[in-house]
This record gives C-alpha cells, structure tokens and sequence, in this order.
C-alpha cells in the first residue's frame, strides 16, 4: 500500500495533511494518531527538503501546499517563510531524518494511538 487513506476522499485526505503540516511548521510539535503521523512525516520531510533548496522555485512548490498562515503574530512571519528562513537553516548539515515520533498510549475515546511529531 503506497498510502494510508485514513477514511477520506483524496480531498479531504490533502487538506487535511495541508493543515497538519501547517500546524507543525508552525508549532514545532503536535499531537495526532500514528497512522496520520507516519504519514506527515514524509510530506514535512519533502517541505523541509525544499526548504534546504531554498531557490524560487522551491518557495513557489512549498507555497502550493502550505497554508500561507502567520506563524508568528509578533513578527508577523508566515508558515513559509518560518519553514525557508528558521527551519532548513537548523537542518543544513542533517541528511533526512527531520521528525520525530514519540507514542504517548490509547486516546480514551476510541481507542485510537496516539503520538507526538515533532521536528528534531
């Protein structure tokens, strides 16, 4: 299987993985189940990789798919511009590997597994 589906139509499964790595540039760290969290991790790890590019042309490829949210509201930093500017200037040495998962138990409701993701 190339992917999981999670449930969703191919629509809902791309805003929802736009919005998930959104918030993780953002904060840094967020918590979700695994099965979305195994997922994330090779679209953040694809994002972080054209940040490292760094050229337009990466910018523009990042741009389509993260939500141009501020990141910051003291400086008044977007998501893409966190993701360039602070993010691929911390990996420049790292070859891949950029995210870790950390697995907390069972969410009560449902049983679900949950997890942090979280840039290293």
């Amino acid at each position: 299987m190339a992917y999981a589906k999670l449930g969703r139509t191919s629509s809902q499964r791309k805003a929802l993985f736009r919005d998930l790595a959104t918030d993780l540039i953002i904060n840094e760290r967020i918590e979700t189940t695994e099965a979305k969290a195994k997922e994330l991790r090779s679209i953040v790890e694809k994002m972080i990789t054209l940040g490292k590019r760094g050229d337009l042309h990466a910018r523009r490829q990042a741009a389509s798919f993260i939500r141009n949210e501020v990141a910051n509201t003291e400086t008044g930093e977007y998501a893409v511009q966190k993701l360039f500017d602070d993010i691929a200037k911390r990996y420049e040495e790292r070859q891949g590997g950029y995210t870790r998962i950390l697995k907390l138990g069972q969410r009560r409701g449902d049983g679900a597994p949950v997890v942090i993701i979280e840039l290293v």
